[in-house]
């Protein structure tokens, strides 16, 4: 575990000309801006020690049918050039979306696939965080 501060990594990635959604005691997750007025979290992640996270996602109400290996599998799919580029699988998630105003009430469920890659250094980091936000982190049925 690296003993660098995510509030320096923060600070290095506002100065390069990142917008930051959150910052996690682990990494800082990126923000891609939809509309001038709304930002949402991008799948992109920078982890301390030079790490790099992106996460790919599949949503349920996509392929209401689709098993649960079949909805990973939809995340995979979007992976395959982050995995020609050096990338691992990391981890997998399932995610509940709840309905703010009922959380007894799901709305829909997340299959995410969550890749790492470590780099060298700051230089090299910037390049594979720009490289991931223009990337597509979410599959739909139509897209097929």
């Amino acid at each position: 575990m690296s003993t660098e501060d995510p509030k320096e990594l923060k600070r290095r990635l506002v100065a390069a000309g990142f917008q930051v959604y959150r910052t996690l005691k682990d990494r800082v997750l990126l923000a891609e801006r939809v509309r001038d007025n709304l930002i949402m979290e991008s799948g992109v992640a920078a982890g301390l020690s030079h790490e790099v996270f992106l996460t790919l996602r599949a949503q349920q109400r996509d392929f209401p049918h689709a098993s649960e290996t079949e909805l990973f599998e939809h995340a995979r799919s979007l992976g395959a050039q982050p995995l020609g580029r050096g990338y691992q699988e990391h981890s997998t998630h399932v995610e509940l979306v709840e309905d703010p105003a009922d959380r007894a009430t799901i709305l829909d469920t997340w299959f995410e696939i969550t890749l790492k890659k470590s780099v060298a250094d700051d230089a090299e980091l910037f390049a594979e965080l720009h490289y991931l936000l223009s990337l597509k982190k979410k599959t739909a049925s139509n897209d097929e």
